[in-house]
């Protein structure tokens, strides 16, 4: 594996919030506005989070009207993996059609 890969999603998971967010995206595809609800912050602390993890390629996200809709990469490193293997999922997914 890439060490600078590896290090870049080693620093990407290291966060308590970072994590919240898998421990989410583990049940599907989820829209940002249900994230913002889950950690309780504002919407661009929210949005810088998931930059770090798409930035780190272990998130992907699609625009859908006004909101962006985020998920897993479908292949993981095998890190990255593990670390995902650990997390419970959290049903986030209470978006409603306001934000399509």
């Amino acid at each position: 594996m890439d060490l600078q890969l590896m290090e870049k999603q080693l620093k990407a998971v290291s966060d308590a919030n970072r994590l919240t967010l898998l421990s989410c995206l583990k049940v599907g595809e989820v829209c940002v506005c249900d994230l913002v609800d889950v950690l309780g912050i504002s919407q661009p602390a929210v949005s810088q989070h998931l930059k770090k993890l798409e930035e780190a390629g272990i998130i992907t996200a699609r625009k859908l009207g006004t909101w962006k809709h985020y998920r897993l990469i479908e292949n993981q490193t095998p890190i990255i993996q593990a670390v995902l293997n650990e997390l419970e999922e959290i049903d986030s997914s209470k978006c409603s059609s306001s934000c399509k």
